[in-house]
């Protein structure tokens, strides 16, 4: 190796923020060669929107729950290379749930698997409808709904128990986008999404999501908690200010631990929610147009988890959990009062390896007020929901617990998903991964180009500040597993540009 080279792996690289796209980005990093590599994370634990805790039985997802699917999915890939089985289906719990009326009357079954097959086309004849659809996912799903419900066919179906049962199901689709409203999501944009074949909810089961960080850590291999990463982690310091425009084509870095740090290069991994709170006051200079239209653009929402632990199971044994359909008459007991935001939990569920556990799920505005609350008062709304639609005696739970992904201010949300705005501005996750760069100028960079095509010269054009994160992924936005794949392609622009062993095929894929 020659002494350039060797310099060249010495960089002094930062990834900020250390969730999966910021440990994967590092891990690869390390992988190609790359010497001093630091990872600045706000929270005092590694894993971002993973987050695994122990609660009752096992652990609990907090975060990201499920691995989406399985072919073309790396999450999915790197757990088949152990020789353990990591992950296993979750089964029917989402398709074989009760849906009960807010007088406590249950669907007839013959009734509820009709709703719900009206509702579950499949996502090739979406695609196919999307593709000439110029407006919000929302008014495509409700026409088809009612159109399918008018078919001679559905006609014994009760009006009153369908439109009930077709708010609670936007909910549900309201947890998949991130969205307040359908009517956010843009119809066309809903298909930039690439739903990977095969088992959409497989889960980690015993273990949870951490395990992913292991495997991309080598943890276990290592026997080291924090594997390949132990002392290039700097937790609970927040990066407050990136000066990206030095004289010496360097980034400066303050910490809120006081500390300034200058790097080479930086990749930025923090969550939308957060570049849309912050980016105003932590770029300096400001952000280029383009990039701060992608930040305003591509929308990024709250979903939130509910965790109520019982002393023992009142449920019965094949029973998988419910949706919450509300009667008119019945919101009105809880409209304007204080239990008003309880209207969009919309079901609870199962929880692998947890027999006494259910959970429920909760999005939009009265999710994030929902933050804001006391958690007896939280724990109170719930158990008024178990009593209300359900006819068992019910227990007082031993345990409860509560995600915040959009009070806190290392989050601000969930996830993203592409909006009427996001179409409307002509943006994207491409123009969100895009890098700053600056001109490399130094005497190799010149004879570099002269010497190879005009692919190789684009490689004078040194990225300085890099973006990666679920919301830079254009088709696996949302997910971990485009988490993943976006700090990879991160970690391999680096490394294309410092001539490493990246074929340019991959290269070219990733860019």
């Amino acid at each position: 190796m020659s002494g350039a080279q060797r310099k060249n792996l010495d960089r002094k690289i930062v990834v900020i923020g250390a969730g999966a796209s910021g440990v994967a980005c590092a891990t690869k990093l390390l992988e190609l060669g790359f010497q001093n590599v630091l990872v600045v994370e706000a929270e005092d634990r590694l894993g971002g929107r993973i987050h695994t805790i122990p609660f009752a039985d096992n652990v609990i997802d907090l975060g990201a729950q499920w691995c989406h699917g399985e072919r073309d999915n790396i999450v999915y890939e790197l757990t088949r290379k152990q020789e353990e089985e990591l992950l296993e289906s979750t089964g029917p719990v989402y398709e074989n749930y009760q849906c009960v009326r807010s007088n406590g009357d249950v669907i007839p079954d013959q009734v509820a698997s009709r709703l719900k097959a009206i509702v579950g086309d499949s996502l090739v004849t979406r695609q196919l409808e999307l593709r000439h659809c110029s407006g919000s996912l929302g008014s495509y799903l409700t026409n088809k709904f009612y159109d399918t419900l008018r078919r001679p066919e559905n006609s014994d179906i009760d009006d009153e128990v369908a439109r009930e049962f077709f708010v609670n199901y936007q909910k549900f689709e309201n947890s998949v986008e991130a969205s307040d409203s359908l009517e956010q999501v843009s119809g066309r944009g809903y298909l930039d999404y690439w739903e990977c074949e095969g088992d959409i909810l497989l889960n980690w089961k015993d273990k949870g999501y951490v395990e992913l960080l292991k495997l991309l850590m080598r943890s276990r291999e290592l026997k080291v908690e924090n594997g390949v990463l132990e002392q290039r982690l700097l937790l609970g310091t927040r990066v407050q200010k990136i000066n990206w425009n030095r004289n010496d084509g360097r980034v400066e870095l303050q910490l809120s631990n006081g500390d300034s740090c200058i790097a080479d290069h930086v990749v930025v991994t923090v969550s939308l929610g957060v570049l849309k709170d912050q980016h105003f006051r932590l770029f300096e200079p400001q952000l280029p147009v383009e990039k701060q239209r992608a930040i305003d653009g591509l929308a990024f929402g709250t979903v939130n988890k509910i965790f109520v632990e019982f002393p023992q199971a009142f449920w019965p044994e094949d029973w998988t959990g419910f949706t919450l359909l509300w009667r008119d008459e019945d919101l009105d007991d809880i409209r304007g009062t204080s239990r008003a935001w309880l209207e969009d939990v919309f079901g609870f569920y199962r929880v692998s390896y947890q027999p006494r556990i259910l959970a429920g799920w909760i999005t939009n505005e009265n999710g994030r007020h929902m933050e804001t609350l006391p958690v007896d008062e939280v724990q109170a709304g719930v158990m008024y929901l178990f009593r209300r639609f359900l006819k068992w005696k019910i227990p007082e739970p031993s345990n409860f617990r509560t995600s915040t992904w959009h009070t806190n201010e290392n989050f601000r949300g969930s996830y993203s998903y592409r909006s009427m705005e996001t179409e409307q501005l002509g943006t994207g996750a491409r123009e969100l991964a895009y890098p700053l760069t600056v001109v490399a100028t130094t005497p190799e960079r010149e004879k570099e180009a002269e010497e190879d095509d005009m692919w190789q010269q684009s490689r004078c054009d040194r990225p300085i500040v890099q973006f990666a994160g679920e919301a830079s992924s254009e088709h696996y936005y949302s997910t971990v597993h485009g988490a993943v794949e976006a700090g990879w392609r991160e970690a391999r622009r680096l490394g294309q540009f410092y001539g490493l062993s990246v074929s340019r095929s991959e290269t070219k894929s990733q860019l």
